[in-house]
């Protein structure tokens, strides 16, 4: 498609930056409801162990996801390639082959849990009193295993199979009837932890199943053939070679709960391990709307990056900067305004309300600036330098903060310990910042010198 007709390059950067975004906020505040939900209610009826249960075996189910990301992004990628290469047949191919590589992933994810969940569970921190509420829990979600991946990955084919809003129902019936199986199955039917198991499982597997279906039916453009499910080592690699740095990225996040969590009961026991999970609740769904338009903001800017237009690029990053900004901000001024009514809609005990309203405070102190680095950093991978992103990515979570979570207990307990996020959240966003402002000065002359546009030309 020609640049002039195309409206990345045309139509107004702020009417685009939000059909663009809204309908990846959507889809990433309805994917985390999963965890958010389960906590509220399991929080309500089960108690703070319960709470703390699911809190340990977080890491797990993020390395879940993380199978999803490998061959459903990478192979999402490769499909999208050959079928703007016009090679439909070969995009078939690698639709069967990451379809079955999500199967076996599942399966085999359900059998190691099955074997190890016990000794895992111990290793990722559980106590002798929250081990029985994790087990319960962990043990319905593993047999449920090759749901989630399945359709947590194939729903990027349903993405680059054209059809966008199919992906986005998929995730609103997943995370829908997870919440009225969680009330069934907790209030109504009183099966506390294995309810919200079940629940969720129940959940993905249909979500699976109607993922399945739309590549089986009509409505795709793109079929899952039985003739195209025959594993290729050339797809198989190529699916796995891209899906690498999404995979990497998960794997550090378990690594980081994982540290967390262990140094949580070391300083603050199962109360504080129980606290935490409330907090990273309510910090999932502030920060999955900044997700989003960090989605939607990427294809507007690397094509007019591409298409030699750097006026609109500046302006893509700068709307999507503020409003990243304004949703962080508004959040910021929420917990900052009603800390323990956040905290009360997952449990009232006392003494947890009490820790956890404290500790959220001293956890965002530097919430409102988490929009700019969150954004600025995604802007080097719109552009094409991949490993800067990811470094940048990297250091908020896990180059700056994991090193914190092990250093500043020993000096100041568990206040160090809470405090240790707002310390990795400044020093990534003085370090984006400085990178950031490097390529915004010298936008135009890396394109010039790219031979990408032509001196004064700059939004011909």
């Amino acid at each position: 498609m020609n640049n002039e007709v195309n409206p990345l390059g045309q139509e107004r950067v702020s009417r685009l930056l939000f059909k663009f975004s809204l309908p990846a906020i959507v889809g990433m505040v309805v994917n985390s409801l999963y965890n958010v939900v389960d906590r509220i209610f399991i929080g309500n009826y089960v108690g703070p162990y319960g709470i703390a249960g699911i809190t340990i075996g977080f890491p797990i189910m993020i390395i879940l996801m993380s199978m999803g990301l490998l061959f459903g992004v990478g192979g999402a990628t490769l499909f999208s390639i050959r079928l703007g290469e016009g090679k439909v047949e070969e995009a078939e191919e690698i639709l069967g082959n990451a379809f079955i590589l999500l199967v076996i992933a599942g399966i085999l994810f359900m059998i190691l849990g099955q074997i190890y969940l016990r000794p895992l569970l111990s290793a990722f921190g559980a106590s002798e009193a929250v081990l029985p509420y994790s087990m319960e829990y962990m043990e319905i979600i593993f047999y449920g295993a090759v749901f989630q991946v399945v359709g947590m990955g194939m729903n990027n084919f349903i993405r680059a199979d054209g059809n966008p809003k199919m992906a986005m129902y998929t995730m609103f019936l997943g995370a829908g009837l997870n919440t009225v199986l969680d009330a069934l199955f907790i209030i109504v039917f009183e099966m506390g932890m294995a309810g919200a198991a079940l629940a969720t499982i129940l959940a993905q597997c249909v979500s699976a199943g109607w993922v399945v279906a739309y590549f089986l039916g009509p409505r795709s453009t793109n079929k899952l053939r039985l003739r195209y499910m025959k594993l290729k080592l050339p797809i198989v690699v190529g699916i796995t070679s891209v899906g690498i740095p999404g995979f990497s990225l998960q794997l550090a996040n378990s690594l980081l709960n994982v540290i967390l969590n262990k140094s949580l009961f070391l300083y603050g026991g199962d109360l504080a391990v129980s606290g935490m999970g409330i907090i990273n609740s309510i910090m999932t769904i502030i920060l999955m709307p900044v997700i989003g338009i960090r989605q939607g903001v990427q294809p507007i800017i690397g094509f007019n990056y591409g298409a030699r237009r750097p006026t609109r690029v500046k302006t893509a990053v700068k709307l999507a900067i503020m409003a990243a900004s304004a949703i962080v901000i508004a959040g910021y001024a929420m917990i900052r305004l009603f800390p323990e009514q956040l905290v009360r809609l997952f449990n009232d005990t006392p003494e947890l309300v009490e820790f956890t309203s404290t500790a959220l405070l001293a956890w965002t102190f530097c919430l409102p600036i988490v929009g700019f680095q969150i954004i600025a950093s995604s802007y080097f991978q719109c552009i094409g330098k991949a490993l800067m992103a990811m470094f940048l990515t990297l250091t908020r979570q896990v180059i700056f903060l994991i090193p914190a979570l092990l250093i500043f207990p020993k000096f100041w307990g568990l206040k160090g310990l809470v405090y240790a996020a707002p310390f990795a959240d400044f020093c990534a966003v003085l370090l984006t910042g400085i990178f950031f402002h490097l390529a915004m000065k010298n936008l135009e002359r890396d394109l010039t010198a790219n031979n990408l546009i032509a001196p004064g030309a700059a939004d011909a």
